[in-house]
């Protein structure tokens, strides 16, 4: 499986950058009680912290909010995932768990304030290509709402659009049989690449810790 930034991307954001982790053997769950309770009381530290400050003014949501911008997204429409999960906790809807997975994932994406995405890789065909969506890409969002990705960023493989940093389709998403998945981090394109690589360790070895099996990462640029 090849993963590439088309171009488009690239000539606005020559410093783009995605970090990928392939995750085999895995065996995902209810979220055990540390990571329940870590992922509460962070929630709660976060509806303090931001009592007085504004969602997009925290520096990787601005930064995400202005890549949203340029490639023709209103962000104040379609907001990054990053900034959706935090306005959610500024008005005390705290994230209930799902599975160990999709609740580790939301932490790394509230931890980094950054899109986080996990798909099931046994339902991915072909290459991935990571792209700006056209008009006849749409699919059912997780929320099971049928959702246009025209002039959002996307990603896709051989079968279409499945992934963006917007929302995730319904066609790959993790569940408890899941035993193989891809983790799409949408890094800031201002982190230098070691500061990448240390994060894409860190978080590496925090979801193997969970799932047990084997994960390998790496940058995309």
């Amino acid at each position: 499986m090849e993963i590439s930034i088309n171009p488009e991307i690239k000539q606005h954001f020559p410093d783009f950058k995605l970090g990928v982790i392939k995750y085999t053997s895995i065996s995902v769950s209810e979220s055990p009680q540390m990571l329940k309770g870590r992922m509460r009381l962070f929630q709660e530290s976060i509806f303090f912290e931001m009592e007085n400050k504004k969602v997009q003014d925290l520096k990787p949501i601005g930064e995400w909010r202005s890549i949203f911008k340029t490639l023709g997204t209103d962000p104040g429409r379609y907001r990054p995932s990053s900034e959706a999960l935090y306005r959610r906790i500024q008005k005390q809807q705290y994230l209930e768990p799902i599975h160990s997975a999709v609740d580790l994932n939301n932490f790394f994406s509230l931890q980094h304030q950054i899109p986080f995405g996990i798909y099931d890789a046994d339902k991915l065909s072909g290459n991935i290509e990571i792209r700006v969506g056209k008009e006849a890409d749409v699919y059912m969002a997780i929320n099971g709402r049928d959702v246009s990705m025209n002039g959002k960023l996307l990603s896709s493989d051989d079968t279409g659009p499945f992934g963006s940093p917007y929302v995730d389709s319904k066609r790959t998403a993790v569940t408890e049989e899941t035993t193989n998945a891809l983790h799409l981090i949408y890094l800031q394109p201002s982190m230098d690449d070691e500061n990448a690589e240390e994060m894409l360790s860190s978080l590496t070895k925090m979801f193997i810790q969970i799932h047990g099996g084997d994960g390998k990462h790496r940058l995309v640029k």
